[in-house]
């Protein structure tokens, strides 16, 4: 399962170092609800290798403010605390793998 990324705790993870996927979303979006059981499933499949985390954009401002989110979902890809990767739009779960597996090649 995708932890809850806040604007309160991002900082100590990214401070962590690890690999992380961000998935910007929202209650009220069709597709980040297509979205979001693909991303508790890439959580799993990569538990403990990549920090993956969904923000809620009704909820955190500072967040999708900061790295530019203008449509949801929009999934980010952090390697060694730099964005290498962006997804706009829903994505298949096949996508979603390979971006992963990246950050950790």
């Amino acid at each position: 399962m995708a932890m809850e990324i806040t604007d309160a705790n991002i900082a100590g993870l990214m401070a962590e170092g690890k690999p992380m996927i961000l998935d910007f979303w929202a209650t009220w979006c069709g597709p980040c609800q297509m979205v979001g059981p693909m991303i508790d499933e890439i959580a799993e499949e990569f538990n403990g290798k990549i920090i993956v985390g969904k923000v809620n954009v009704d909820e955190n401002s500072d967040l999708p403010s900061q790295y530019g989110i203008r449509n949801i979902p929009t999934i980010l890809f952090f390697k060694g605390g730099e964005m290498v990767s962006k997804l706009v739009g829903a994505q298949s779960k096949a996508k979603l793998q390979e971006e992963a597996q990246k950050l950790l090649d």
